[in-house]
């Protein structure tokens, strides 16, 4: 998955300092080196302390996929954009950030008013050069 640009200075650096070099490096394990479970991820990452320590008590880990999905769907991307983002397969999960999303719904509106107004404009534009080429014009 690619990641915006902006983060990679934030991401890269506690990479290089936790993780084992190569590209198939593990970004969170285990107590013996695995990948991390579910079951112990707080536990055993700090993550409650960690986010209370920066105000944001009760944020959960998935709450930051929830929330790039949210921002992806507001972007007015397809559905099988969407749907190959998350890693699913299954339209279902993708259908609920875009109806969640009022956002793509106004960039249609927005540009469906610049067609019109384009549209409008050239009429009157025609209309113009019609009356200035008539005679008496």
């Amino acid at each position: 998955m690619t990641i915006p640009a902006a983060i990679l200075p934030d991401v890269a650096a506690p990479l290089a300092e936790h993780t084992q070099p190569g590209p198939d490096a593990l970004v969170f394990t285990g107590v013996k080196g695995g990948p991390l479970r579910r079951s112990g991820s707080n536990r055993l990452s700090g993550w409650p302390h960690v986010v209370t320590g920066m105000g944001l008590p009760g944020l959960h880990f998935h709450d930051l996929r929830h929330t790039g999905n949210a921002l992806a769907a507001d972007m007015g991307v397809s559905l099988r954009q969407l749907m190959a983002r998350m890693g699913h397969d299954n339209e279902r999960a993708a259908l609920i950030y875009q109806h969640k999303s009022s956002t793509a719904d106004r960039q249609i509106a927005g540009s469906l008013d610049a067609l019109l107004r384009a549209s409008r404009d050239r009429r009157s534009d025609d209309e113009g050069t019609t009356r200035a080429l008539a005679p008496g014009g």
